[in-house]
């Protein structure tokens, strides 16, 4: 498992290991029942504090994508399908939004946007 830490980044250390790891179970990288480096391991290698890891980790167990065995470390849990397609479904409403921003920058009527998405599902 690889996590970089970027210090100049505005985001806190804690969200960039939960973000990273997270990303890497959606995508696959990390597999159901893989092992995850303990909290103290992780926090040795990236050279950050125990407490910084173990938030992330909570963070991680608590939206259910890695649960803990006391005793024993903690792990990829099952992916749960309908929590993926609710985060799915909200960066497709971030980006609509987005969108949704730029077309009023740009003069564009509702009916343009529709066709431009409707070109962009044919493809």
């Amino acid at each position: 498992m690889n996590i970089f830490i970027d210090n100049k980044s505005g985001s806190p250390i804690y969200d960039q290991i939960y973000s990273q790891i997270k990303n890497q179970i959606i995508s696959g990288a990390l597999k159901e029942d893989d092992p995850l480096p303990s909290i103290r391991s992780l926090a040795r290698d990236l050279r950050i504090s125990f407490i910084t890891t173990k938030r992330a980790y909570d963070e991680l167990e608590k939206e259910g994508f890695i649960y803990t065995i006391p005793a024993k470390g903690c792990y990829v849990a099952q992916k749960n399908i309908e929590l993926l397609r609710e985060e799915k479904l909200q960066k497709i409403e971030e980006h609509i939004g987005e969108i949704v921003k730029l077309a009023a920058a740009c003069n564009l009527s509702r009916d343009d946007v529709i066709s431009m998405l409707t070109f962009e599902m044919e493809e």
